[in-house]
């Protein structure tokens, strides 16, 4: 392993641009949000992040410079300036403005990867509403329980994923309307359905936005947890300050970069860093609309010439898995900064990077609920493979112990917390506001991550807190996937863990314990497999299942996910005195 950590940071900074964060040390002594507040543009006091990302580079010097560099499935590119991005969201604006959206209603997007996502999203901003992003590949029952505990008004879809709006349209009270991107893909719209192009086709291109303020709900990501439903984590307008700066000090972005960001727009890394920190630092962003291929990835950057890539270590570790000579083949000199986000990445990963690329890829820490990137290797600073990296600047992580007591000895075991207060931070979980104050406790906000700090200030991840599953950079909660398992007819008891896996970094596995009357046979297996995968998606249902007589339970009732673990993993059970009698 290469442990020449300057030498590595050198080899970066040599490259390109000089690095906006030139000296660490220095900015981090001397940070003020008011300084980054300044740079950007806040007609009338007001915050809305539509304007910050669109409307003041269309309004300005950067009015026909391309923000969207769009790549179809089909091979075919089309670019959109700021101006176009501008006048799409307008006339988005406008059409769900007639229909009667209002300021803070909560609208849904389940769509595929296309460029009316993006004016949708961007219009809804300039409406005053909440946007609410979806993952393209959940399953009915996953979108049903979004929508609903949201009570969202509206979801605009498409016309391959329309069926599974349509299975569940009826327990949803609160959804008026369903709008279908039909002309992508040349189909009609649907009987009860709103068609996107009819919608927009007259609308007006001029639109006044909502004077939203920075405490206004901007979006909405729902994230899963140990123990009931996924939760509804609300953020503000005042977000864009946390997006702009650390797009500029971290992601690196300057005037003339082509950026792209490999996450779904569904996920919170889709709309941070795919969206507003790009389009917020005025850069030219790649929408790919393909599907994941080491080669067809690599003729993108080289077709699009990308100056700095954000995707995940499940991809990495599939494109490792390619091999080096893959990316070799290909002309990718364009690159000159390369990131990762999701989960650890492992040393072997960041040190591949310099092998495949000459580019050494930097790995940094954040959350759903942090809203923008927290902890980080920067260009500029040396990096220690497999290290979360350093505090971003304003920002101060501690590692505390039970007492929230921090924890000052370098290489002390603990739990990641933060101060609250910086712009990006979520300011609730909807309809659950017990939940949201349990995560602040002792003058701290609670990350449920363990990690370490060296003598240098660098934090290292060991794990979670508590139980979620990391499946390819996605959180899934263990009780959603049992809740959809124990339907089934047959099944009486269901529990659900991760297990480590090379690539994806945990699976789902679930352990089920049958009705009596029926067979622990593998056509029942495939029965439920299909089952979850059908009402969940399948990045959220499990990749394996096994059969138990009973689950080991507490005598309260609970089910020990943490006992299911260890037994599949060959690890020590730990204190069982809860068990349940056998």
């Amino acid at each position: 392993m290469v442990t020449d950590y300057a030498e590595i940071a050198k080899d970066v900074a040599a490259l390109g641009a000089p690095p906006n964060l030139a000296d660490y040390q220095a900015l981090r002594a001397d940070w003020n949000w008011d300084d980054i507040i300044a740079e950007l543009d806040l007609p009338g006091g007001s915050y809305n992040l539509a304007h910050e990302c669109i409307d003041r580079h269309a309004n300005g010097d950067r009015g026909d410079k391309i923000a969207m560099i769009y790549e179809a499935t089909d091979g075919e590119v089309t670019n959109y300036t700021f101006k176009d991005m501008q006048r799409e969201a307008n006339k988005w604006a406008n059409a769900i403005t007639d229909l009667g959206i209002e300021k803070a209603d909560r609208v849904f997007f389940f769509t595929d990867r296309i460029p009316e996502l993006y004016f949708a999203i961007f219009g809804t901003l300039k409406r005053g509403a909440i946007i609410a992003p979806l993952f393209s590949a959940f399953g009915p029952e996953a979108v049903m329980e979004r929508i609903r505990r949201a009570e969202g008004v509206m979801v605009v879809t498409t016309p391959n994923l329309l069926s599974k709006i349509d299975a569940i349209r009826d327990d949803l009270p609160s959804l008026e309307h369903v709008v279908v991107i039909g002309h992508r893909q040349g189909v009609e719209a649907g009987e009860g359905n709103l068609d996107y192009m009819e919608m927009t086709e007259g609308a007006s291109e001029e639109f006044e936005n909502e004077q939203t303020g920075s405490e206004d709900w901007s979006v909405m990501h729902f994230t899963s947890g140990t123990t009931g439903l996924p939760k509804g984590a609300a953020h503000v307008h005042n977000a864009v300050i946390g997006h702009y700066a650390t797009g500029k000090h971290v992601i690196d972005l300057h005037e003339d970069d082509i950026y792209w960001c490999t996450a779904d727009p569904g996920w919170v890394t889709g709309t941070s860093y795919h969206m507003f920190a790009p389009w917020s630092n005025g850069v030219t962003n790649l929408v790919y609309e393909g599907g994941f291929g080491a080669g067809r990835w690599y003729e993108a950057i080289q077709r699009h010439n990308v100056t700095v890539w954000y995707t995940a270590p499940t991809a990495i570790r599939m494109l490792m898995k390619a091999g080096v000579d893959s990316a070799r083949q290909r002309d990718l000199s364009s690159l000159r900064y390369v990131m990762s986000v999701g989960e650890p990445l492992n040393p072997e990963g960041v040190l591949w990077g310099q092998d495949a690329f000459d580019l050494p890829i930097h790995d940094n820490w954040w959350q759903t609920e942090t809203g923008a990137i927290m902890i980080a290797n920067y260009p500029s600073v040396p990096i220690r493979p497999g290290s979360m990296g350093l505090p971003f600047p304003g920002i101060e992580p501690a590692i505390i112990d039970d007492q929230f007591n921090e924890i000052t000895e370098p290489d002390q075991e603990g739990q990641l917390a933060l101060k609250p207060g910086w712009p990006s931070m979520f300011r609730t979980y909807w309809n659950d506001q017990d939940r949201y104050d349990s995560r602040f406790q002792g003058g701290w906000y609670l990350t449920g991550d363990r990690a370490k700090r060296d003598a240098d200030g660098y934090y290292w991840f060991v794990g979670r807190d508590d139980d979620v599953i990391n499946t390819a950079g996605h959180l899934v909660g263990p009780f959603e996937v049992e809740s959809v398992l124990i339907e089934h007819e047959a099944v009486a008891e269901a529990g659900v863990i991760g297990k480590p896996d090379p690539v994806a970094m945990e699976i789902v596995k679930a352990f089920v314990s049958l009705k009596e009357g029926y067979e622990q046979t593998p056509q029942l297996r495939r029965e439920l497999m299909g089952h979850a995968r059908q009402r969940l998606g399948p990045g959220v249902a499990p990749r394996e299942i096994d059969f138990l007589d009973s689950l080991p339970k507490t005598r309260s009732g609970k089910i020990m996910r943490r006992l299911l673990k260890a037994r599949e993993l060959g690890l020590p059970e730990g204190d069982t005195s809860t068990l349940e009698d056998d």
